[in-house]
């Protein structure tokens, strides 16, 4: 985890039978946990939701999520692509990484199909650490062991591996055993919303929100709109501010596509990470020599956003988690409920229009 605790091994359970197997690369600590949290991730969204699932992990919880679906003309220019060309399993991670891209910086990749030559051309020229997948397109190999001069790290996940029912971890002279969290999520969770009504849509969009927190850090939220994250918050203490967190990021990602920031000038041979830093220092008005986006202009956008979903690990304790989504454009929500407060929730929730679904699932993960 850190260059002064070697050595370091992860050994699997079954050497016969491994969940991943390392094809090229020195994987890391850190790098085994990303692969197997965003495999399992991918694997249960493509599963639930039949399209191809892709994730961005950064520190054990991913950045973005999202299922293959349509690239828009932000990412399109952002990431140099054509995306009506685009295959489904490579516009699912354009649209997981295009949730977060400042923080998908130097992410590992995880996608639910084998990697074609289009995703691996997309790898090539964006800064990641490694790509865990079930499997690999013929030149796919070689294009990918060339990145970061030889340095990057590919795995291949086995679909079929099931891991042992209980889990066990030791800590500070402690050894926990728990059963392993393995609920199949599913429509059934959302099929008797508390108030409002769910179209079809918004109920896939919950269920992916829900997959997302589920491999997301405790306490954790994710906002989801068209098959695909806006904005994760995880590892916060405090719900409400999970929920702010992600909303800014939700917010930033709408701002991305306000003409403005689409016309801030960005050279045509700049990298992507360039080309993304540029116009997010421009919405911090950190960029030099260029007036920022008016406020009542960046409010008049923001305020445009609508139709998201809103999933949540934990039940929402207060409903000003409820008033401050509602500032994000969410429209539905999904938590477990039974907080000593549901009743407040539930009546923020039918006072904005909104409709809440009650899980009866705690998905927290620490």
């Amino acid at each position: 985890m850190n260059p002064h605790q070697r050595p370091a091994a992860a050994t699997p359970l079954d050497a016969a039978h491994p969940p991943l197997r390392v094809l090229h690369g020195e994987p890391s600590y850190i790098n085994l946990l990303d692969a197997l949290g965003a495999w399992q991730l991918v694997r249960e969204a493509a599963g639930a939701l039949g399209r191809p699932a892709a994730a961005s992990f950064k520190h054990v919880s991913p950045a973005g999520a999202a299922t293959a679906g349509p690239i828009d003309a932000v990412m399109a220019e952002t990431y140099g692509v054509d995306g009506a060309a685009l295959s489904g399993v490579a516009s699912a991670y354009v649209r997981a990484r295009d949730t977060d891209p400042k923080s998908s910086y130097g992410d590992f990749v995880a996608v639910s199909e084998p990697v074609d030559e289009a995703l691996a051309q997309l790898l090539r020229r964006v800064v990641c650490d490694g790509i865990v997948a079930p499997g690999y397109a013929p030149g796919t190999m070689a294009t990918l062991s060339a990145k970061k001069g030889g340095g990057f790290l590919v795995l291949e996940a086995d679909p079929a591996f099931r891991p042992p029912a209980e889990q066990v971890r030791e800590e500070y002279g402690y050894r926990f055993v728990a059963p392993r969290d393995d609920i199949e999520l599913g429509p059934a969770h959302l099929a008797d919303p508390v108030c409002g009504t769910l179209p079809g849509p918004a109920r896939d969009d919950l269920l992916l929100g829900l997959i997302t927190v589920r491999y997301t850090q405790s306490n954790s939220v994710a906002y989801v709109r068209d098959g695909m994250t806006l904005g994760v918050g995880a590892g916060q203490q405090s719900r409400v501010d999970c929920v702010r967190l992600a909303g800014a990021k939700a917010g930033t990602w709408w701002l991305r596509r306000h003409p403005a920031v689409r016309a801030v000038p960005v050279e045509a041979t700049a990298r992507v990470q360039d080309r993304v830093g540029e116009r997010i220092r421009y919405l911090d008005g950190d960029l030099p020599g260029v007036a920022p986006l008016a406020a009542a202009e960046r409010g008049d956008w923001l305020a445009r956003l609508d139709g998201v979903s809103l999933a949540s690990d934990g039940a929402l304790p207060f409903r000003d988690n409820v008033d401050h989504a509602r500032r994000h454009g969410v429209r539905y929500i999904a938590e477990p409920g039974g907080a000593a407060r549901s009743g407040d929730v539930v009546a923020a929730c039918r006072e904005h229009g909104m409709t809440l679904c009650h899980t009866g699932v705690r998905l927290f993960r620490h």
